[in-house]
């Protein structure tokens, strides 16, 4: 593929990608708010009890298969095919377990709730299940513009209809509500959008050529999930259930940026970055990019965040979120490194090397698991500040054998960083100065932010750094696209 082509590729995928995510995450911004001031922290806390059930047995669903569908040059309809039938067994095995399993998870936090919620909730996995091979093949095909409408579609419908939930008087269950309604117009949107007919073929030798690619993702993935929700069972079980929703609402905030970001460089680049695999030059000077890319927006947004988190959560949840702040101002640093950190683990998916980010991962393990014994006891504040230790650590573990591999390892990524880094020290110094002169926290925001961005910007400006020109660029090919297309 020749380099204007690809690089248009490129392009046009990230701007999709980029309006995906962004739209998706922004509307489900807006409807997490007006819920969490329907709803109580409890119930955002009773949800957060059951992710973990949840998100492990996707894992296993999903198990890499796909990703290892994009990985490969040579695939053919029957490994869609085998995809797809192994998905409808596997989720059906794992709503089984859940459905038989709810009552014990329900004992085990003292929630009675929890085995009718878990029950119903576990049905997600079956919708989920049968759009994995059509978002597969669309982003094979670099074709996120279907990939955002149905994702679109999904976040809108199940947006209103767990709102009217809520506003009836549904509880708990106008969230659960909200996901499954989402994911199942999601999925039937996908089916209509991708234009493929699956049929119930499989193949032994398919499947275990996939899985042997896919399942050191499995694991990496189920390493990855237990780690991210292991806090939810432990401040579940030993603190209130308020206490969770309110850990899970500041993660949820800080997840908005930089989950976002990083959903954007993986859907988009990981295609791209998999048919450059070869080219070493070329696959270095993709990667450096998307390393650079991800800090200068990153780093920016999750600092400011923390300086306007009082605002924020005061004026979009009202009062009675007041603990979340805090959480927020600490959490927010946690995710700084991790745009960074999955670019550098998507470089060793895209070059085949799941064994090696399996191996990274595991190698994380020690550290997490010293920073929850240390951390837990001491309560939810303790553990986000240990979030923000640990992800700095993991951030030089992940860059290191990329950085063996290709010579671009943490130390050059944090040359590369630090002019970003300076200027958003400058945007921080002139919020803070400015917000200690208002009280009114609507002011507060609004000027901060404005302030803050044009700070920011003004400075990298005077660094004369190639980001802030590549992000006008391609904003200006986003609006020249849009008037082309009215």
């Amino acid at each position: 593929m020749h380099n204007t082509s690809l690089k248009s590729i490129a392009i046009k995928g990230i701007i999709w990608s980029v309006v995906d995510k962004f739209a998706v995450q922004f509307g489900q911004f807006i409807v997490g708010i007006v819920l969490a001031r329907i709803l109580l922290p409890e119930d955002f806390g009773l949800i957060g009890m059951l992710a973990i059930f949840i998100a492990l047995s996707q894992t296993f669903i999903e198990s890499g298969l796909g990703t290892g569908l994009i990985q490969r040059q040579d695939r053919s309809e029957i490994d869609f095919s085998t995809l797809f039938v192994f998905n409808l067994v596997v989720s059906s095995f794992f709503y089984l377990v859940l459905f038989f399993s709810a009552p014990f998870i329900s004992s085990f936090f003292e929630q009675r709730q929890l085995t009718d919620l878990a029950r119903i909730l576990g049905l997600i996995l079956f919708l989920n299940a049968f759009a994995i091979v059509q978002r597969t093949k669309l982003t094979i095909a670099i074709d996120f513009k279907s990939i955002a409408k149905s994702n679109v579609i999904g976040m809108i419908t199940g947006g209103l209809c767990g709102v009217i939930a809520a506003i009836n008087g549904y509880g708990v269950w106008a969230l659960v509500i909200q996901m499954l309604i989402g994911s199942f117009a999601s999925s039937v949107s996908l089916w209509l959008l991708s234009n493929w007919t699956p049929s119930i073929a499989f193949s032994k030798k398919s499947f275990k050529s996939l899985f042997g690619y896919g399942s050191k993702l499995l694991m990496a993935g189920l390493y990855a999930q237990a780690l991210n929700n292991v806090y939810n069972i432990c401040l579940g079980k030993l603190y209130p259930t308020a206490t969770l929703g309110y850990y899970t609402r500041a993660k949820s905030f800080a997840d908005i940026s930089a989950g976002t970001i990083v959903s954007v460089l993986q859907q988009a680049t990981f295609p791209i970055l998999t048919t450059v695999q070869h080219d070493k030059e070329k696959l270095v000077s993709i990667f450096r990019r998307m390393i650079r890319m991800s800090a200068f927006l990153i780093i920016p947004i999750m600092t400011l965040i923390a300086l306007l988190a009082k605002p924020i959560v005061i004026l979009l949840l009202t009062e009675k979120w007041n603990a979340v702040i805090p959480l927020l101002q600490w959490i927010v640093f946690a995710r700084v490194f991790l745009p960074m950190s999955s670019v550098n683990l998507n470089l060793l998916n895209a070059i085949g090397r799941s064994d090696l980010y399996l191996k990274v991962d595991l190698f994380k393990l020690p550290m997490t698991v010293l920073a929850m014994v240390i951390t837990i006891p001491l309560g939810v504040k303790a553990i986000v500040i240990g979030h923000v230790v640990t992800s700095a650590i993991f951030f030089i573990i992940n860059a290191y054998v990329p950085g063996k591999l290709y010579g671009y390892g943490p130390i050059n990524q944090l040359k590369d960083m630090f002019p970003i880094f300076i200027a958003t020290m400058g945007m921080a110094f002139v919020v803070f100065v400015i917000s200690s002169f208002m009280e009114n926290l609507i002011l507060q925001l609004f000027i901060g932010v404005i302030f803050g961005v044009v700070t920011y910007l003004f400075i990298c400006w005077l660094l004369k750094l190639e980001e802030l020109k590549e992000v006008w660029e391609l904003f200006l090919k986003f609006k020249k696209r849009t008037l082309f297309t009215k």
